[in-house]
């Protein structure tokens, strides 16, 4: 087995049926499978699983809910894998045509890629204007760490001893996981590959709420990846930046009209909220 693609899920009865559909027209050359590494979803997510058997001939389940969050689900999914290389995809993206053999490839040349985003597929356009993607033309950077790249973890792939030898995702980063995986790996002296030809249709959260949810809990993760890596070169967090953000916020409140912009000022304050908790959480001044 050459590649094994392995997809987290939880709760994805909604949205895995795209993905499944999308993996199930993929073509290559060399053998590969499909892993899904489910995290205790309580819908029917799995019964739309076991549906897809008989079309993707290498489908597995396997019982991810050892502990909630990607990262458990990833390694899970990752010691039930037989491929020589990984390749990660979520339950609420889709794959585009060509994502496999493209990856396949690209793992066969470097030891660590990233693919390319593509927000427009599965998002309405102000949603898109409202979340502009830099992994469309190029894998992004961390303000914190410029020196790294980074790629999402629906997105990423690696060499299967590479992932073994670091010891997998690390569990206790709930999120920005793939951050901190990719941080790990380029330390470590692996270079991260961008591959364009890879290309995978991202869907943003509809919902403000779902959205809020989010933001709010990479802000308090990123205070966590300060702690970590702080020794490491993480620049600093200025408590003066974090002033000005909230003043700014408060007084850009009444100019919020559009949903554009109200999604954009819910998810600044969110990515604020989140850090003042994740400084609590973790005693690091982070506001």
């Amino acid at each position: 087995m050459k590649l094994s693609v392995i997809i987290a899920c939880f709760n994805a009865a909604n949205t895995i049926a795209k993905q499944l559909d999308a993996l199930a027209q993929q073509q290559w050359s060399e053998p590969w499978e499909v892993i899904v590494a489910d995290n205790g979803s309580t819908d029917a997510s799995l019964k739309i699983v076991r549906q897809y058997q008989s079309r993707i001939p290498n489908l597995r389940i396997v019982d991810a809910s050892h502990k909630a969050g990607a990262g458990p689900a990833r390694n899970a999914g990752t010691r039930a894998a037989q491929g020589e290389a990984l390749a990660f995809c979520d339950a609420d993206d889709e794959v585009a045509p060509g994502w496999v053999a493209a990856m396949g490839q690209a793992l066969a040349e470097y030891d660590f890629v990233g693919c390319r985003f593509d927000p427009n597929k599965l998002n309405e356009s102000w949603l898109v204007r409202a979340h502009p993607c830099t992994q469309e033309t190029e894998l992004p950077k961390s303000r914190y760490m410029p020196h790294l790249l980074f790629t999402g973890g629906g997105g990423m792939g690696v060499k299967r001893s590479l992932h073994e030898a670091m010891g997998g995702f690390d569990e206790s980063v709930l999120r920005l996981e793939d951050i901190d995986y990719c941080w790990r790996l380029q330390l470590s002296g692996v270079k991260l590959h961008f591959v364009p030809d890879a290309v995978l249709y991202v869907r943003y959260r509809p919902t403000l709420t779902g959205m809020y949810r989010q933001a709010r809990q990479w802000a308090e993760s990123e205070v966590l990846l300060y702690k970590k890596y702080q020794a490491l070169g993480m620049h600093p967090f200025s408590w003066k930046t974090g002033l000005k953000s909230w003043g700014r916020l408060l007084q850009e409140m009444p100019q919020v009209h559009s949903l554009e912009s109200r999604r954009q000022w819910c998810w600044r304050l969110a990515w604020r909220w989140g850090r003042l908790q994740g400084s609590i959480k973790y005693k690091v001044w982070a506001l």
